[in-house]
């Protein structure tokens, strides 16, 4: 494994990838079963603590509301886009605190961890229990399985070229580095939520219509107060727009991040796939600094969450490393660099399901021409 992460880390530098290893072990990986691994994890990771929950969601309030007395408060243009952006940022930690709390790794209580987590969704324009509903049971169920994941599945050579241009194009511009968020923003947000329809269960209707009202409601009421009292058209950009925007660029691009990289398989056929393999092999650790991981809730530690959603965010790290000890071959870890985000972005765009191989967009073409 060391000289594995060796050589890819030399060729990162070199600005390439050595894209055969994505079979690394898989043939092994299919005898594992999910309880087996979830079982070396220690069960003090599990412990739900309310005042950590507690603590993390003031900490994270409190820098949400300096980010908006920032907006509401300066008279500089200058200032108030920054409240913006430090706003956005927030909002992505919020986030992922209410992601925790969807999981229900937070409280005992799934009543108070509701309230909480639709609270902290409300600036991110996020319905909770809606997306609970797909992440919770389609996206950990199903990690990287096409046709049932919907998160971040790339299309075949073939697929992509038999697509008209203009969703070709809209297929490109997810897949740049700099525009990723259209993914989130229209794949996860706008169809899995705002256009979703729960078909003719009256009770589900009502609830998600709810939902729907209540994100609609705070967006109406909160972009009113930024009119009248953070400078007119500009407050409603850097009190609502901006953060949201860029809430959206954030997530688009950790998602891709947790399970996308030339070492990372995706699959379409249910004898290759497993929950095992959907938790050890598809996904990523990513390792920054301290502060970052501290402001990312560790979010960015995905494996031992994508094999049991259960352990809290601030139980990442030790989860981490009792999975390490027993399973280190078949985990891919990496550290946090632009350079190495934008190599992934320029390599991982059209993919090979049978071949476990990732293709850029003149690869593809050639290997469907070849074909």
């Amino acid at each position: 494994m060391v000289k594995s992460l060796l050589f890819i880390q030399g060729n990162l530098k070199k600005g390439m990838f050595m894209i055969d290893i994505t079979k690394r072990n898989l043939d092994k990986m299919k005898k594992l079963k999910l309880s087996d691994v979830r079982g070396v994890i220690d069960k003090s990771r599990y412990k739900k603590s309310f005042a950590k929950g507690i603590v993390w969601f003031c900490f994270d309030f409190v820098l949400y509301l300096l980010s908006m007395l920032l907006v509401f408060a300066a008279q500089s243009i200058w200032l108030k886009l920054l409240g913006g952006f430090l706003g956005g940022l927030v909002v992505s930690m919020m986030f992922v605190w209410a992601h925790d709390a969807a999981h229900g790794t937070l409280f005992k209580s799934k009543k108070l961890a509701e309230w909480l987590g639709t609270i902290f969704m409300l600036p991110s324009l996020n319905m909770y229990r809606m997306w609970s509903f797909g992440h919770n049971r389609v996206h950990h169920g199903f990690t990287s399985f096409k046709g049932m994941d919907y998160v971040w599945i790339p299309l075949t050579p073939s697929e992509y070229y038999a697509k008209k241009w203009h969703q070709r194009l809209f297929y490109r511009i997810k897949r740049f580095p700099l525009t990723c968020a259209v993914h989130y923003l229209v794949d996860i947000w706008l169809n899995g939520m705002v256009r979703y329809n729960p078909g003719k269960d009256k009770k589900e209707k009502a609830y998600y219509r709810n939902n729907k009202l209540l994100s609609l409601v705070f967006f109406v009421a909160f972009a009113s107060i930024a009119y009248i009292f953070a400078g007119g058209v500009l407050g409603i950009i850097t009190a609502v727009i901006m953060p949201f925007i860029i809430f959206n660029y954030v997530i688009a691009l950790f998602v891709y991040l947790h399970h996308t990289h030339p070492e990372i398989a995706f699959f379409d056929e249910r004898s290759e796939w497993n929950h095992a393999i959907g938790g050890l092999y598809c996904s990523t650790i990513i390792r920054c600094s301290r502060i970052g991981e501290i402001f990312t809730h560790n979010i960015m530690i995905h494996v031992p969450h994508h094999v049991d959603l259960r352990v809290p965010f601030y139980q990442l790290k030790n989860a981490y490393a009792d999975l390490k000890k027993h399973y280190g071959e078949y985990i891919f870890e990496y550290n946090f660099k632009w350079t190495t985000v934008f190599k992934v972005f320029s390599q991982c765009k059209l993919y090979d399901f049978n071949a476990k191989k990732w293709y850029n967009f003149s690869e593809g073409k050639k290997q469907l021409s070849a074909a």
